[in-house]
């Protein structure tokens, strides 16, 4: 079993696949800095959690994972549900509240879901995503599917119950979950030293039995490059896969985080770091892109966004006489 970072061991990158990891990011980082904008101007309501910095984990997670592994996401999705291929408007009209959305409009900023495409929330309670990963993984082993069911969480779930209580069935069954743990070092605003006394979060599976590794979870290929290994591990039936991707949020917690929990100065240097400027120099560097590719990709990124805003605009609210529309069952229900 191992515990240790492995550094990716991957194919070089080609143009197409360099431009595509590219777009997705700029297309999460700007969709993210519109809803803020729409937040600020009471056009999205309820809760808001921004994913801005940690766009190298969506993007390079869900070009390892097949369509056919089920998607197990937090709060903070956004970033998720459009690398799943989750259209933009269906994601933006449901944070707006509008029948259009995903989920209806009946989910908001926190429950996004979409079947056809194996995305199953959308989490807001803290941890509540591990029992219901482990139980679709259970099902796929019982029916002898061999796909993979990718759990995300973050670093504060790891104090709650529900955390080991996961790790330790999904070990002792050897179902096929991969836990993917973002380690963003704050959870909601409390740094990761002050509530855990192991912070290496990784070592945790490991009284599990189950194979863990971390990952920088600020460089995009990095990260396509350990999951797709740890779900092909998953997918063959060698059990429960763990990794924790180190990421940092550039927003606060959430809207309503006034912030008081750590310095300007530290979110300056983690920006230096920036998995979007990073990986566009890299591939500079490569020459795997100039100038004018990315003005273009940026234009697409914007350009979706700015469809979704409007799609969203012009959508329609649920009407009054659905309100009780898939909260019980009808009449002569089994």
């Amino acid at each position: 079993m191992s515990v240790e970072h492995r550094p990716p061991h991957a194919p070089a990158l080609d143009r197409e696949h360099a431009h595509e990891l590219l777009r997705q990011m700029l297309l999460i980082r700007h969709f993210e800095e519109k809803s803020a904008e729409l937040y600020s101007a009471g056009k999205i309501r309820g809760f808001l959690h921004l994913y801005i910095g940690e766009e190298a984990v969506a993007v390079g997670a869900m070009q390892a994972l097949s369509p056919d592994d089920a998607i197990v996401a937090t709060y903070r999705e956004h970033g998720q549900a459009l690398a799943r291929g989750v259209q933009a408007e269906a994601v933006m009209a449901e944070m707006y509240g509008k029948r259009s959305g995903c989920s209806r409009g009946r989910g908001g900023s926190m429950h996004m879901f979409d079947a056809s495409r194996r995305f199953y929330g959308g989490h807001a309670i803290v941890g509540g995503g591990l029992p219901f990963a482990v139980g679709l993984a259970l099902a796929d082993k019982l029916q002898g599917k061999a796909r993979a069911t990718a759990c995300f969480f973050g670093e504060g779930a790891v104090a709650e119950g529900e955390f080991h209580e996961s790790l330790n069935l999904a070990a002792l069954w050897q179902l096929p979950v991969l836990f993917l743990c973002e380690n963003n070092l704050y959870a909601m605003g409390t740094a990761l030293a002050r509530s855990e006394s192991e912070t290496d979060i990784h070592l945790k599976a490991q009284n599990y039995r189950v194979q863990a590794e971390w990952v920088d979870g600020m460089d995009v290929y990095a990260v396509e490059s350990a999951v797709a290994r740890a779900a092909e591990s998953v997918r063959r039936g060698d059990g429960p896969y763990f990794l924790e991707l180190r990421t940092y949020r550039y927003r606060a917690h959430s809207m309503a985080d006034p912030e008081l929990y750590r310095g300007k100065e530290e979110v300056a240097e983690w920006k230096k770091r920036d998995p979007i400027a990073a990986f566009a120099a890299r591939l500079k560097a490569g020459g795997l892109l100039d100038d004018a590719e990315l003005a273009a990709l940026e234009k697409s990124a914007w350009q979706d966004v700015d469809w979704a805003v409007d799609a969203a605009e012009r959508g329609e609210w649920e009407p009054v006489e659905d309100l009780e529309r898939d909260v019980y069952a009808g009449a002569g229900a089994p």
